[in-house]
């Protein structure tokens, strides 16, 4: 589990996060949500200490972050995966590369061991046949589910996926919102979901985290997601005809 208490962030003058207070759960799909500059990702950059808070503070299963000394934060670092939006992966490594990467930073492994463990997330993440091939010769879907297999590469704790199915189709957001679910599930990972794509939250967000006006405005299972009576949400979620249709579907009014 990971808890923000009362966590702010200000750059300068400009106030960005003010007074957010959250628990996200272990074996969940915790997915963020909110408009564009709203603050998700500066909070998803707290959470992994990229940016210290300006106030309050950062707790791992209920060790504060702000407390640990260099040597604890490596350590935490070594169980925390990430999804970057882009995927960013090594255009110059093989698809086999980049999942050994963090293995070979971190790993107390032999060489075969950890070949051995990329071939296991690659076959997760249903990838066989392209561990030799470089990220421009596959498409972005598999380069997403490469991604994935990288962030489980050392087995983590904590998984924090930025925007996942960005420049996908649906279809294939479909199969990586799934790998996600699954993912979590299978590993019990605290999982953190920054995303705009209402489909992916209807589709599998365990618990739902609404940013506005800097704080944290609304938060929920995504069945009550879809009958909550908060304008601001209802405004931000609802605006698609086919959201409209979603809520309809599930018994909203």
């Amino acid at each position: 589990m990971i808890e923000v208490k009362d966590l702010s962030k200000s750059f300068g003058a400009v106030e960005v996060l003010r007074g957010i207070n959250a628990r996200f759960g272990k074996g969940k799909v915790n997915q963020v949500i909110g408009k564009s500059g709203s603050g998700k990702s500066v909070l998803a950059k707290c959470l992994v200490g990229l940016h210290p808070p300006t106030t309050g503070e950062v707790l791992y299963d209920g060790e504060s972050f702000q407390g640990m000394d260099k040597e604890r934060k490596k350590l935490l670092r070594q169980e925390i995966g990430m999804l970057f939006q882009s995927s960013a992966l090594f255009d110059s490594l093989t698809v086999m590369e980049n999942v050994l990467f963090p293995l070979r930073m971190f790993a107390t492994m032999s060489e075969s061991e950890m070949r051995d463990r990329a071939a296991f997330c690659l076959k997760r993440v249903n990838i066989e046949g392209a561990n030799s091939k470089f990220p421009a010769e596959i498409s972005g879907g598999m380069q997403k589910r490469v991604g994935i297999a990288r962030a489980i590469a050392m087995n983590p704790k904590y998984l924090f996926v930025d925007e996942p199915n960005s420049g996908l189709d649906p279809q294939t957001s479909i199969v990586i919102d799934n790998l996600i679910q699954e993912i979590t599930e299978e590993y019990n990972t605290t999982t953190i979901v920054i995303t705009h794509d209402m489909n992916s939250v209807i589709g599998i967000g365990d618990e739902i985290f609404f940013i506005h006006n800097k704080q944290l405005w609304w938060q929920g299972s995504r069945d009550e997601l879809v009958k909550s009576d908060n304008q601001e949400l209802q405004e931000f979620i609802f605006a698609g005809s086919l959201m409209r249709q979603v809520r309809t579907a599930m018994g909203g009014r």
